[in-house]
């Protein structure tokens, strides 16, 4: 006869094995870990020292002395009311806050742990889960805790820039199910599949420091936040300083190894971007990434370059960079004529630009995923012309038989045929020319305004407006002062102006806030041309919904042939390198593949620190 205890040791050890088995069973569709990437694996393993882009030894100390041309006045990113200073940041990178998860600057898109100690999600991408890290603490020595996190995101969907509420739009509930956990979880119906990683790039701030203050009001008061500097001065409109924090939580995180290194970093602003140029070459300040060719080619000469105090450097970067363009307003009724548009792009002279006032330094902007394996080339594949074709009747015939390529010129300056060809496209849409001036064909004169924020443009901009004139379009440039051009933008109270779309390695939820038809109707959005097209609606859910990077790609460029083929702007030009000159003390690591447009100052240093 067997022993009751064996018999029940037995039986207990086969209930533990079955309850494990379940769990196991259940847990089989359950990710968890260090990391989450878009699509594949995430470059770096669990057990990762730091990123190949840093440099750990980097030593701590120094400064580092930037500049912005503008103003400020306010100490709230976070609210579509004043001018925020600069570095206080109301994404990811901030200088001040923490986000629940950083991204790998060497990869498309892959999210790691910050705040969040481990991520976890299900195989369908319906919620995700975030475990904090219990060390995480705000600067004022307050832990981080999961009720940070929903006060956070409720308070910015509820009180915060439009930005957030279309960015977000798809989560549906925020638990805190303990005090270091918190799970969003998005509606049923949704395909979106990058929501569990840009949840994670959301800034935390911290309650206790809000509940008793307007969150909505833009001011000066100074924040408090996790990351690993704090505001040591600020003076509206002049300057802002940033001291780096000796008791930051994070600092020794694998994600944070190498970086942070200078003790102080500030940004001294001012009003004319030529006296700013000047004050660096007096060495008033210690790094610009510079954006003028001109400017590039003639003005960074001189004993302080002749003789190693300050460097100059070429970045070459395999970033999206999207597009530049003359972007026209269709919230306006003059620019609702897809036929005008397309006549407008041929008064643009870019090879003239180019040889003339670029210094032969840019390429012809032609797509809207430009510098990428998104863009649209040649003729629609086979897995496009699915996306494009149950459209067909609302598109343009081109978009499925025609590569698109923006009008080239003979560089003379005056594009004689090109100017000829928007004749004849004017005239068979009933438009006529009378004493020097184009009509409608309502009879109404085709005039306009090219409002600029900035002289630099004007080179530029007045000789497009002189070959407009030939066409009897009259194009008046006018140039405001910044403060005025944030809030005339915000509002699209404007004709045309210049402006860039900038695009991700791997593109998702913002696509809605450039280009839906709901965002074209919120002031503050970024569909700054106003589009509203069904078309574009749907390819931009497919973008959102794709399951993998092929699919991703596809939907791109079918999204590109339809913004192509519309002419929502004048496409413009780009360069796929970082032109940086800075101070000789300042060293900076092997760059990863998707260099930003600073270059990731986070991993330089000071070489002089000690």
């Amino acid at each position: 006869m067997a022993n009751h205890g064996t018999i029940h040791t037995r039986m207990l050890r086969g209930l533990i094995i079955g309850l494990c088995l379940c769990t196991g069973l259940a847990d089989a569709a359950i990710n968890k870990g260090h990391a989450i990437a878009m699509h594949g694996e995430p470059l770096y393993p669990a057990d990762f020292k730091h990123f190949r882009y840093t440099n750990p030894e980097a030593p701590k100390g120094g400064s580092l002395r930037l500049h912005v041309v503008g103003s400020f006045d306010s100490l709230n990113p976070f609210v579509p009311k004043g001018r925020p200073a600069a570095g206080m940041g109301a994404t990811d990178n901030s200088h001040l806050y923490d986000s629940l998860t950083v991204r790998g600057e060497d990869e498309p898109f892959t999210q790691y742990g910050l705040l969040a100690k481990t991520i976890e999600w299900p195989e369908d991408r319906s919620w995700v889960r975030y475990h904090l890290n219990d060390k995480a603490t705000f600067s004022d020595g307050h832990p981080v805790r999961a009720e940070d996190v929903a006060w956070t995101f409720k308070t910015l969907l509820d009180k915060g820039h439009p930005f957030y509420s279309f960015y977000y739009a798809e989560v549906k509930e925020v638990e805190v199910n303990d005090p270091l956990t918190v799970t969003f979880r998005f509606d049923k119906d949704s395909v979106n599949k990058e929501l569990p990683l840009i949840i994670g790039q959301l800034p935390i701030l911290p309650k206790h420091i809000w509940a008793d203050k307007e969150f909505e009001k833009a001011g000066m008061t100074i924040p408090v936040g996790s990351g690993p500097y704090r505001v040591a001065s600020a003076d509206p409109g002049k300057k802002i300083v940033y001291q780096r924090r000796d008791d930051y939580w994070a600092k020794d995180l694998p994600v944070m190894k190498g970086r942070n290194n200078f003790d102080t970093i500030s940004y001294d602003y001012y009003l004319d971007a030529n006296v700013a140029l000047e004050a660096f070459k007096g060495g008033n300040y210690d790094w610009r990434n510079e954006n003028n060719s001109k400017e590039w080619a003639t003005s960074y000469k001189g004993p302080a370059f002749s003789k190693g105090i300050i460097k100059t450097e070429s970045v070459t970067h395999h970033n999206p960079w999207g597009a530049q363009g003359f972007l026209f307003n269709l919230r306006k009724p003059l620019f609702e004529d897809i036929v005008l548009r397309k006549a407008i792009g041929f008064a643009f002279d870019f090879e003239w630009s180019n040889n003339n006032l670029f210094y032969g330094q840019y390429k012809r902007n032609r797509s809207y995923f430009e510098n990428s394996d998104m863009a649209a080339t040649g003729l629609p594949s086979e897995a496009e012309l699915a996306l494009l074709e149950p459209f067909r009747e609302q598109l343009p015939a081109a978009v499925f038989d025609k590569e698109y390529q923006p009008p080239k010129s003979d560089g003379s300056g005056r594009p004689r045929e090109n100017l000829r060809e928007a004749q004849q496209l004017l005239k068979a849409a009933g438009y006529q020319f009378r004493d020097g001036n184009l009509f409608s064909p309502a009879g109404k004169p085709v005039t306009f305004e090219i409002m600029l924020g900035s002289p630099a443009f004007e080179r530029i901009v007045l000789p497009f407006s002189r070959n407009l004139k030939a066409l009897g379009i009259t194009a008046k440039v006018v140039t405001i002062d910044s403060a005025q051009y944030v809030e005339r933008i915000r509002n699209f109270e404007f004709d045309m102006v210049v402006g860039r779309i900038g695009q991700s390695s791997s593109p998702g939820n913002e696509q809605k806030e450039y280009w839906s038809s709901e965002a074209a109707k919120h002031p503050g959005s970024r569909n700054t041309i106003g589009i509203q097209n069904p078309v574009v609606d749907a390819l931009v859910d497919k973008i959102i919904a794709a399951p993998d990077r092929e699919a991703l790609i596809n939907s791109c460029k079918a999204l590109d042939r339809v913004l192509q083929w519309n002419y929502y702007s004048v496409l413009n030009w780009y360069t796929d390198q970082h032109r940086i000159a800075y101070q000789s003390r300042l060293r900076h690591p092997d760059f990863g593949k998707y260099v930003g447009g600073d270059t990731s100052l986070d991993t330089w240093w000071d070489s002089t620190a000690k």
